[in-house]
């Protein structure tokens, strides 16, 4: 299987072979399928404790289910001990649920070349979610718009090595919080033929982000695939909030994946200790993914994890730590025990600038999610002051560095080609091996190369102006901006996406609440 691929070819008319020969070309990478073990750091008596443990809490303390009396019913026909808005799930009934929720499923983007696998040995790779402000060398840090939004999709439709659009890239507050999901979607949809995210904010907006789809892909072919994917953070600790899990029926119903994930912030929503926040980890998405079962049995759910710990001076969450790596480690062995898909990592820091500080913490990350079995990393790229930042620069330099991961996942090949004795012969004893026909022949692939970082020597690097890595960054968001041009979407289906949007927007008055 080819890991690179060019744009999907395109048959048409004479302006249309036209616009093919004048496109930019770029290329797109597939899911990273793993050649490399995964780093397992819990024996089998520790796991064993955690999920103990975890059983204990759903039972003995139980989880909280608020403002949802359906909900409450649900899990009260199951068999729950339900008190008030407190569900107690007796020992061994939630992983039963969770047991008919998929191993790994198939995302699906209209452009079918763009399809995922979540689960097994791969890795999905998507931006960053979430963030309201948005920073970049020119204009600094500012609140994030529409036009923002539509740059960060544009950026990660054209990064290599980036297998996802995502979701929220950043919160366009220039459009109002009941509206904007609209546009969100319809720049996912327009602007990029990967696979997206839908809205999560509200009930009503994952019926319309579920409606979307149906006009991209058809009613048909929506009900019987996956083709969006949700993030369900959960209220830690032990708290599954109305809108989230209104959220997630609606997606579970549709049969649309969810990522079932607590947001652990160690010594905060979790305990200090390593294995007390595993154990609340483990316990949340027992409830979750159980819950989600209860819904639709079959529906696609991934067994999130996000985690950091906390600086005990400043309050604020701290980034590529040793123990947010402990935990991803074992979180990933417990995600593999339950068959479930894994949702982790991602380029983590809480520098306020895509400086030193952000390059270590994000490598440490990355690398991190890769060695723990993560399946399906958001935040992937842009990531920025702790998550509240999308930023330009740091998305096109974490999207270059995600190219190590595709390298790094390949291990080590050991065919005739990899062994190169025949180099080792051709050279012998006090030769070089820049001329010899094994080198001629593997020059171009043999190591990777970033496409941003410089390499030049010193003197060439000076006589360019002496650019840093941000300054590199700055100018390759400027060229990719300037040479994005949008994949081809029918106009009908533009004209419906476009119908449906203006007839929503008619239907409620502007909200920013």
């Amino acid at each position: 299987m080819n890991e690179v691929g060019g744009r999907r070819a395109r048959s048409g008319g004479g302006a249309t072979r036209r616009a093919e020969r004048t496109a930019v070309s770029f290329e797109t990478a597939r899911f990273i399928q793993r050649n490399i073990p995964n780093f397992e750091i819990l024996n089998e008596e520790a796991l064993q404790i955690i999920e103990w443990n975890a059983e204990t809490v759903l039972e003995e303390i139980g989880v909280n289910f608020v403002e949802n009396p359906a909900a409450l019913d649900l899990w009260r026909a199951a068999g729950a001990d339900v008190r008030g808005e407190r569900v107690h799930i007796p020992r061994g009934l939630a992983r039963k649920l969770c047991a008919t929720a998929p191993s790994s499923f198939t995302q699906h983007a209209r452009n079918p070349e763009r399809n995922v696998e979540v689960g097994g040995r791969n890795l999905v790779l998507a931006p960053v979610y979430g963030p309201p402000f948005v920073r970049d060398a020119e204009g600094g840090r500012r609140y994030a718009t529409l036009e923002d939004f539509q740059n960060f999709v544009k950026l990660g439709y054209m990064s290599k090595w980036l297998h996802h659009s995502g979701g929220t890239v950043c919160e366009p507050t220039d459009i109002p919080v009941n509206k904007r999901h609209l546009d969100m979607l319809m720049a996912h949809m327009v602007l990029s033929d990967k696979p997206y995210m839908g809205s999560v904010t509200e009930p009503s907006r994952a019926t319309d982000s579920v409606a979307m789809s149906k006009i991209l892909f058809g009613d048909a072919f929506v009900d019987q695939n996956t083709v969006m994917t949700s993030l369900i953070n959960i209220n830690s600790p032990l708290t599954f909030d109305g809108i989230m899990m209104g959220a997630l029926e609606v997606y579970a119903r549709a049969n649309q994946a969810a990522i079932i994930s607590p947001f652990i912030v160690g010594g905060a929503m979790a305990p200090v200790t390593v294995a007390g926040t595993l154990t609340q980890v483990l316990a949340e998405v027992l409830a979750g993914v159980a819950y989600s079962q209860l819904v639709r049995a079959g529906a696609p759910v991934i067994f999130g994890a996000f985690v950091t710990s906390i600086d005990m001076n400043s309050g604020a969450p701290t980034f590529g730590t040793p123990e947010a790596a402990h935990i991803t480690y074992g979180a990933g062995q417990l995600a593999r025990r339950m068959n479930l898909p894994y949702r982790s990592g991602g380029s983590f820091c809480g520098s306020k600038l895509p400086d030193a500080q952000a390059a270590y913490e994000t490598a440490n990350s990355l690398n991190m999610a890769l060695l723990a079995g993560v399946n399906f990393m958001l935040h992937a790229c842009g990531w920025l002051e702790g998550g509240l930042v999308s930023s330009y620069e740091k998305f096109v330099m974490d999207a270059d560095q995600l190219g190590t991961l595709h390298h790094l996942a390949q291990g080590i090949i050991m065919d005739t080609n990899g062994q190169a004795m025949d180099a080792i012969r051709e050279v012998g004893p006090g030769g070089h091996y820049l001329g010899c026909s094994h080198t001629q022949a593997n020059f171009k692939s043999a190591f990777w190369r970033s496409d941003l970082f410089d390499y030049k020597p010193f003197e060439t690097w000076a006589e360019e102006g002496a650019r840093d890595t941000q300054t590199l960054a700055a100018e390759r968001v400027r060229k990719q901006l300037a040479d994005y041009q949008p994949p081809e979407i029918d106009p009908g289906t533009r004209e419906a996406l476009e119908a449906f949007v203006a007839q929503r927007k008619s239907e409620m008055p502007d909200a920013f609440i």
